[in-house]
């Protein structure tokens, strides 16, 4: 059996791998070289354009968005300045609207309290014009009392001597010194 194997073998050709075997390396270049151009065209006509193609779409979508990116932010911008000011035209007109609400407020305070100070007036002339009725009315009734309890002493004290308009004279003339 050793010896079939044996023959087997040098009926084949040598002994080993038949890729390391100078006679066949012509046909072996050969065929690479055909495998390497057909893969080369295979590569250049239908993969690497298709690779290319999906680059530059990525590409030009990734661009596509950068751009619409960079327009949201020019529009984020714009709004933010339109709120600041419409922000600092709020507080503006609240201001306003403050600083006239608190005029208002004082012209209505300033007329309520000349209203009130007209009315204080009034009623101190009216209680004037009353406490100085009540002291002429008090003063005439004093004078008449003590006229009346000065007539009834020299009457007493003196009868018959009694003089009304000299007592009276005298009563006046001591209230009103």
């Amino acid at each position: 059996m050793a010896t079939e194997t044996h023959a087997d073998a040098a009926g084949h050709g040598s002994v080993g791998l038949p890729q390391l075997d100078f006679a066949t390396w012509d046909s072996q270049i050969f065929w690479l070289a055909v495998s390497l151009v057909v893969l080369f065209l295979l590569m250049s006509r239908i993969a690497l354009p298709r690779i290319q193609t999906v680059i530059e779409d990525r590409a030009d979508a990734i661009a596509d968005d950068l751009d619409r990116a960079a327009e949201y932010k020019r529009k984020a911008e714009a709004a933010e300045k339109a709120y600041e000011a419409a922000l600092a035209e709020a507080r503006a007109r609240a201001q306003k609207i403050a600083a006239e609400a608190r005029a208002e407020v004082q012209r209505e305070l300033a007329a309520a309290i000349a209203r009130a100070d007209a009315q204080i007036a009034e009623r101190m002339a009216e209680s004037e014009r009353r406490i100085a009725e009540i002291r002429a009315g008090a003063r005439e009734s004093v004078r008449a009392v003590a006229t009346e309890v000065a007539q009834a002493i020299v009457a007493r004290l003196l009868p018959g001597v009694a003089d009304d308009k000299a007592i009276a004279r005298a009563v006046g003339a001591r209230l009103d010194g």
